[in-house]
């Protein structure tokens, strides 16, 4: 083979010449493209992903709103075409109390809340002659998923379009970093609607299970609205049992429960048992003991338990066990389920090693309560 021709590549190329011309502008040419339009060409390198993402996004509010119109139309029986009235409620939104002067701030924000709660719970009803508790809660809930989904959709067409209107790669870098936790918590609501339906338990009912089955053969009252009480006895203790009415898919209202419950039984110690989103790295059903109000939400019903228990110099404990967004409201996994009879053992256990003979101790299951019963 003949390598004579390589000498004339060399010259024309300058492989050893670093002043050749050709090879500069060879080198230089990128650098001047990037500087002047490489914002532009990672804008539309990004713009290919979040794009992708927004339609999945689009996708999942649009499957979700199909099966809650036609769960309704074929399992419930509505008033008519019902499709007209929950499109509405989809746009529905809540404008939050003004904050300039925090001072009262929480009755604002639980007023709105309760208001919105009872409205909505109106309007499903109206829709229908006749319906049970359990389809009033389990539309509520799908409604919710539909909203959220719907928001979280519009949101980020806001965001992308306003960057791509403007040519702005910097504007689109926050929801770049943002869009794998929205559609983390997207996936996890599109496939929290198959339990819903159903009427099965979800991850987040762990806290009702365990209190649900330390309240079997009491008699059980109501609390508040959708929350009902017990009481029953351990090792010379007397105990409140606590929980949001089941198998509806409720919450209840533990805030209000558990005021009127202190200042009509003056309980020693409080003790909380509710699902707890783990960290990375942790496992699903990883149970933890710690101090303090365990419960999440907006926060009102913490501040009414925090408030009541330092009123009266009630301790609070926490017993929590740890899963991820997805297995919070979706079907409740082996793993999870598998913990009830280890968290109801230390719920115990933290009740002699904080409690007299004599005394009485409140036992609070927070979580969605969806088919789980008392």
């Amino acid at each position: 083979m003949d390598f004579s021709d390589l000498d004339i590549l060399d010259e024309f190329f300058g492989m050893g010449d670093d002043s050749n011309p050709f090879m500069m502008l060879i080198w230089m040419l990128p650098i001047i493209l990037f500087v002047f339009y490489g914002q532009r060409i990672q804008l539309i390198i990004t713009s290919r992903d979040i794009k992708k993402r927004m339609s999945e996004l689009e996708q999942f509010r649009n499957d979700s709103r199909d099966e809650l119109i036609n769960y309704i139309k074929q399992k419930l029986s509505p008033n008519g075409d019902p499709t007209q009235k929950l499109d509405r409620f989809f746009d529905y939104f809540t404008i939050m109390p003004v904050d300039i002067d925090p001072n009262g701030i929480i009755p604002k924000i639980h007023n709105l809340v309760r208001s919105r709660e009872d409205t909505t719970r109106k309007q499903v009803m109206s829709m229908f002659s006749e319906i049970s508790t359990l389809e009033i809660t389990k539309v509520q809930n799908l409604l919710e998923i539909v909203t959220t989904l719907q928001l979280l959709h519009r949101i980020v067409r806001h965001f992308f379009l306003t960057a791509k209107k403007q040519n702005n790669y910097p504007l689109i870098l926050p929801l770049q970093m943002m869009l794998p936790f929205i559609m983390e918590q997207a996936e996890a609501l599109k496939d929290a609607v198959p339990a819903f339906k159903q009427g099965q338990p979800i991850g987040d009912g762990i806290g009702p299970l365990v209190v649900g089955g330390m309240m079997l053969d009491t008699k059980k009252q109501k609390a508040e609205f959708e929350t009902v009480y017990s009481e029953s006895e351990f090792n010379d203790r007397k105990l409140i049992l606590l929980k949001a009415e089941g198998p509806y898919a409720t919450v209840g209202r533990p805030g209000e429960a558990t005021e009127s419950l202190v200042e009509k039984l003056k309980p020693n110690i409080i003790i909380m048992i509710d699902a707890a989103l783990k960290l990375e790295g942790e496992e699903t059903g990883d149970v933890a003991q710690g101090f303090g109000a365990a419960i999440g939400g907006i926060g009102t019903d913490r501040f009414k338990i925090e408030a009541i228990a330092a009123k009266h110099d009630i301790p609070i404990f926490a017993i929590i066990v740890r899963q991820s967004v997805k297995d919070a409201i979706t079907l409740m996994k082996k793993e999870i389920s598998d913990q009830t009879e280890k968290v109801r053992n230390q719920v115990y256990e933290m009740i002699t090693d904080n409690s007299n003979p004599k005394e009485t101790v409140l036992v609070i299951g927070v979580g969605n309560t969806l088919g789980v019963s008392q």
